[in-house]
């Protein structure tokens, strides 16, 4: 199950246990048959300056959203300034237009419950709104000074030149983070646009006018495409974009291509050294492909049998029967214009690293060598094939996929191909295309752990071993440690060193922080009043910028009971989702039914527990949890397998913000702001949420009620 919000979870998975109740067996469940894919009445124009048009009305809801997809990326940043598409998706919203500063449409915006938002990924820059029917012509107005008349204050620059530098001082924080990051660097080349990443002194080096400059290269009316969906009539709406935008003349020549991957494995083991960590993060792999690919229905199916949900081979051989793995997965990953990454990601403690790693590559060899089960293949279509079907139960999930489609040159009825793709996938196709694309002798392996506690050393896999460098360019950093030999590095000690990869430095053990989160509990009421709440209950309005169809509200309420009893539900435009944890065990109700929260869903909810805001600052009354210094204002917390960094002002003592690792969404940032009594303690009113440093979500709290008496028994009622 996707993660569909990102919540303010208030339990914690490290108090004591209570019973669960009794909850039905998910086999005894029963489901209508899933609907067929429909595509909708999407009505396409074009504008006179060029602007490609895709409407598609939606009278559910008395809303309007839209987004103008622009053919630009931070592929196409110089190789002296990467980051400067990333910086100018960011100040072109915040930095305001000719008439208004950044903070002038913040409050204009929140006065009409309206957002504007822009942002530049690897291929695509999209800017979006999302408002009420009736204040769409102000924040129509809003959009399009946005998206034509940007102005980059100097000041906006900064401070997101400050938010940037901070993340990249932080990227090496969590080791899952690192593991992924690394990996796919490496296998497309530190040296392309694809493996490039953005350092300390090329921040350093953009100006504001460089932002101008790549805005006015890749913003123009032919280049971009503007969806709208909600509750207008499409003949209205035409007229009333052609009055907003139609005075946008801006040209440009045609975007150029994208660079191209360049296509040459990178095989060894190479290992990031993270003596802070008692476990190991991996991920293994090599080139995955493109989703025209004629073989990608086969693809896929044959990784969701390798190693996706509980009954593939990498999960019941890897995690169940041998005990090795916390979690372990595989995905065939596929891009719209360039090759993807086919990975198997995982951790492990950090003894039985080699070993995990060695029956992983055991069982590729074997999809390899035998055709799979029918019992797998059936199994792997029906998942594929239901969750396909579950990414368009709305038309404007939908229309956003058509507009993909369109952007990247797609047939419009690519979706029915695939889904016929997946249903005629054989046995003998997935032991074909395992045979012809799955190149062990060429992965790429990262770990992201500490070698000295490996059982048995990396180089007993028959592979070169190297060392990554984690160093910094233009961090500040007092005089390194000896360096501590990694296990298994002796066969390779001797082999040439790419230039980006060096020996790491080991890292002393943190001091206690314990004195410093006091302080921040002193700050928020107090030990003894934080303590002495038993329960919470937490209304939230939450801003999804990044939804399956470019954005997305819901009201969201949380319900807590100590030590670990919550519950949240979430009203959505996709339908109400409720979710149920007593730190056991629980369930989940959607639209499309019931089920246990059992498997992966059930350890990424103990996952989230974890991360808390009320017991992480409780943090040293916690058994089995480490709470140390780290650098200045920054705390690390860890307990087993998790470990987050926990972010103060220390002028007030206030946290400001945490980050740690999560698996499918890199590195998480959750920032805290708007300190508001509640009870006898404070508590954050506003939060903000990305994912490897792109905004995914803002929650603003409307309601906090603390030691209301909420009840088990009622928390516990499926709705």
């Amino acid at each position: 199950m996707k993660r569909l919000v990102v919540g303010v979870l208030l339990a914690s998975s490290a108090w004591p246990q209570a019973a669960a109740p009794a909850v039905p067996s998910y086999k005894a469940l029963k489901f209508a048959d899933l609907p067929a894919v429909k595509l909708p009445q999407v009505v396409q124009a074009e504008l006179p300056n060029g602007i490609r048009l895709m409407l598609l009305e939606d009278h559910e809801l008395p809303l309007v959203n839209g987004f103008a997809m622009v053919r630009t990326g931070n592929l196409f940043d110089p190789e002296d300034r990467v980051g400067l598409a990333d910086l100018t998706g960011a100040v072109m919203r915040s930095g305001g237009t000719r008439a208004a500063t950044g903070d002038e449409l913040d409050e204009r915006l929140e006065n009409m419950a309206a957002s504007v938002e822009s942002g530049i990924g690897e291929t695509t820059g999209q800017v979006s709104f999302s408002c009420l029917k009736e204040n769409l012509d102000g924040v129509l107005a809003i959009f399009r000074d946005v998206l034509t008349e940007p102005e980059f204050r100097l000041e906006k620059l900064d401070l997101a030149r400050v938010q940037m530098r901070s993340g990249i001082l932080r990227r090496n924080d969590e080791a899952a983070a690192i593991a992924g990051r690394e990996f796919a660097s490496i296998v497309y080349g530190r040296g392309t646009p694809y493996g490039w990443r953005s350092e300390i002194p090329m921040l350093e080096r953009v100006t504001r006018e460089d932002l101008r400059g790549f805005y006015r290269r890749y913003f123009f009316p032919k280049n971009t495409i503007l969806a709208v969906y909600g509750d207008f009539n499409a003949a209205e709406m035409q007229a009333r974009l052609t009055k907003q935008l139609g005075g946008w003349s801006a040209a440009q020549p045609a975007a150029p291509a994208f660079p191209g991957v360049r296509m040459q494995p990178s095989p060894g083991v190479y290992v990031a050294t993270k003596n802070d960590v008692s476990q190991s993060f991996f991920q293994l792999g090599h080139f995955g492909g493109k989703l025209n690919d004629p073989d990608l229905a086969a693809l896929e199916v044959m990784a969701d049998i390798l190693g996706s949900g509980f009954s593939s081979r990498l999960v019941r051989k890897v995690r169940t029967q041998m005990g090795l793995a916390y979690d372990v997965s595989a995905s065939w990953g596929a891009q719209y214009e360039h090759p993807g990454l086919f990975r198997i990601a995982g951790s492990t403690r950090g003894e039985a690293t080699t070993e995990t790693l060695k029956v992983i590559l055991e069982e590729v060899d074997r999809l390899r060598a035998t055709e799979v089960t029918e019992q797998e293949l059936t199994t792997a279509k029906q998942i594929l094939l239901n969750s396909f079907v579950f990414n368009f139960e709305r038309p404007a999930m939908t229309l956003a996929r058509l507009v993909r489609y369109e952007y990247f040159g797609y047939p419009k009825d690519f979706i029915f191909q695939y889904q016929k793709a997946i249903a005629s996938v054989t046995r003998a196709d997935v032991l074909r295309v395992a045979k012809a694309y799955l190149k062990p002798a060429d992965f790429t392996i990262v770990v992201a752990g500490k070698p000295e506690v490996f059982k048995q050393p990396l180089s007993s896999l028959g592979r070169p071993v190297r060392e990554i460098d984690l160093a910094i360019p233009g961090a500040a950093r007092p005089e390194p440690t000896p360096p501590a030999k990694p296990a298994g590095t002796e066969q390779a000690a001797s082999a040439p060193k790419p230039a980006a990869v060096k020996q790491a430095e080991s890292t002393p053990e943190p001091a206690s922080g314990v004195e410093e989160l006091r302080r921040i509990q002193t700050a928020l009421g107090g030990v003894e009043q934080l303590a002495a709440v038993r329960d919470l209950k937490r209304v939230a309005e939450v801003f999804l910028m990044a939804g399956p169809n470019g954005a997305m509200r819901a009201k969201q309420t949380s319900y807590w009971i100590a030590p670990n009893v919550y519950r949240q539900e979430n009203e959505m435009p996709v339908g109400r989702i409720a979710s149920f944890y007593d730190g056991q065990g629980g369930w989940v109700v959607s639209p499309q039914g019931s089920m246990a929260l059992t498997g992966p869903v059930l350890d990424q909810m103990r996952g989230q527990l974890f991360h808390d805001f009320l017991t992480l600052i409780l943090s040293d009354r916690v058994t089995g949890r480490t709470v140390a210094r780290g650098a200045d204002g920054v705390l690390l917390i860890k307990e087993g397998a998790n470990s987050v960094s926990l972010y103060y002002d220390p002028a007030t003592g206030l946290p400001l913000k945490i980050a740690y690792g999560a698996a499918g969404a890199g590195m998480v940032e959750e920032v805290y702001d708007d300190y508001r009594a509640a009870g006898n303690i404070r508590l954050p009113g506003r939060m903000s949420i990305s994912q490897d440093g792109r905004k995914f979500a803002d929650a603003n709290i409307l309601d906090i009620q603390v030691n209301s008496g909420l009840k088990l028994e009622e928390l516990s009622k499926q709705p």
